[in-house]
C-alpha cells in the first residue's frame, strides 16, 4: 500500500498553487471546477513522486488558531541539509513565517518548519 495523495483546502487556491509550484517545483495539473457546487481543485505532482491536492470551496470555514486534531503538517524532503537551509532562507526572505529554523530534531531528522500561504505547517527535510 501507499499513500495516494494529501489534500488541503485553501482560501486562495491560486496563491496556494503558486506557493507549491514556485518553492517545491511541483507541476500543477489542470484546474478542476464543478460549477454546480463551486468546488475547484488542482493536483500538484512533486518531481520525485507524490501528489498534493489543493482544493477551494466557499462552504469551507477557516480552522481555529492553534493546534487541533487531524492534519498537523506536511513534510517535504528536499534532498540535503544545504537544500533545507537554502529553501528556508528563501522562504523567510519572501516573507513566509519560519516556525522553526533548520535543526537536527530529537529523532535525528534535519528539518525546518515554515507556514505556507494558507498557514499550513510545512516541514522541509533534508
Amino acid at each position: 500500500m501507499r499513500l495516494a495523495h494529501t489534500a488541503l483546502f485553501a482560501a486562495d487556491l491560486e496563491r496556494a498553487r503558486t506557493f507549491y509550484t514556485r518553492y517545491f517545483d511541483c507541476t500543477a495539473g489542470a484546474l478542476y471546477h464543478n460549477p454546480r457546487t463551486g468546488f475547484r481543485s488542482y493536483f500538484l505532482t512533486f518531481p520525485e513522486g507524490g501528489q498534493l491536492e489543493l482544493m477551494a470551496w466557499d462552504e469551507v470555514t477557516p480552522r481555529p488558531e492553534g493546534r487541533f486534531r487531524g492534519l498537523d503538517h506536511i513534510a517535504i524532503h528536499v534532498g540535503s541539509r544545504p537544500a533545507v537551509d537554502a529553501l528556508t532562507a528563501r522562504l523567510a526572505q519572501d516573507g513566509y513565517p519560519v516556525v522553526s529554523p533548520p535543526r537536527v530534531t530529537g529523532d535525528g531528522y534535519y528539518e525546518s518548519c515554515v507556514l505556507d500561504s494558507e498557514g499550513t505547517r510545512v516541514e522541509i527535510t533534508g
